[in-house]
């Protein structure tokens, strides 16, 4: 058990490690100008340097507070909505024109459109957040009601259980896994959305601009050990999900 566990933790270093191999490759034998490509080493101590310094923080703290903002209100938003879509199919046939149609725009063609109603400020970029995080967690949360086995809600239907009753001990339940899922991708689109907004909607602070600042600047290893940074909290992010999922619903499967 305790050899399979530990095979299990030292293979996440696999992947890491080739992509790191190839980049040293690629940066040491010069088959990528060092104009456009940093060298590992160079963008390591680049991100050790700003993080040791406290310089990156502000744009760190500012980039997840927009995004935990954002998507917050989108959970409040989704969740019930999702409950409520999936209480009955023919109802979510009403809307699945207009769920299926603003789900599909692209992130980046919403950004003018959200610049003309907010302006320019943090408003208009959890909003782009909230926006493109909603409609992953309504989905994923209509699809876990209507996912429900049907056998145990028939059984307490011949029991004449009350709705809430119902709702409580088998679409709930049933529906959380599928919630969970919502939230996890919505959460790492979210960090995808608020840096991209960054990129292109005016701040100051946030990772999202510091990429763009360091890119107009040819400062190539501050870019790549941003976005270094930026790739490490996604997988943090994604990780205390999974860490969620496993200890707290466990019935899922049983």
């Amino acid at each position: 058990m305790e050899d399979n566990k530990s095979k299990f933790n030292a293979s996440i270093f696999v992947g890491p490690a080739i992509i790191l191999f190839v980049w040293w490759f690629v940066t040491t034998f010069g088959l990528v100008d060092s104009l456009f490509l940093s060298s590992p080493q160079a963008a390591f101590l680049k991100l050790w340097d700003i993080l040791i310094s406290g310089e990156i923080l502000p744009d760190l703290w500012a980039t997840l507070l927009r995004m935990l903002l954002g998507f917050v209100i989108a959970m409040v938003i989704g969740i019930p909505t999702g409950l409520l879509l999936g209480s009955s199919k023919k109802f979510y046939s009403y809307f699945e024109f207009v769920i299926d149609f603003f789900r599909s725009l692209p992130a980046t063609a919403l950004f003018p459109l959200f610049m003309l109603i907010f302006g320019i400020g943090d408003a208009a970029k959890i909003a782009v957040v909230v926006f493109i995080a909603t409609w992953v967690i309504i989905i994923n949360t209509a699809y876990g009601v209507f996912h429900t086995p049907k056998g145990r809600f028939r059984y307490l239907q011949t029991l004449k259980a009350k709705k809430l009753r119902i709702f409580r001990e088998v679409t709930l339940p049933e529906a959380v896994p599928h919630i969970v899922v919502g939230l996890r991708t919505a959460l790492s689109l979210s960090l995808v959305v608020i840096i991209a907004v960054e990129m292109f909607i005016g701040t100051r602070v946030g990772l999202g601009q510091r990429i763009f600042d360091a890119q107009l600047t040819f400062k190539i290893p501050e870019l790549y050990a941003t976005i270094l940074l930026a790739g490490v909290v996604g997988y943090l992010l994604n990780k205390f999900f999974l860490s969620i999922e496993s200890r707290l619903i466990h019935w899922t499967g049983k």
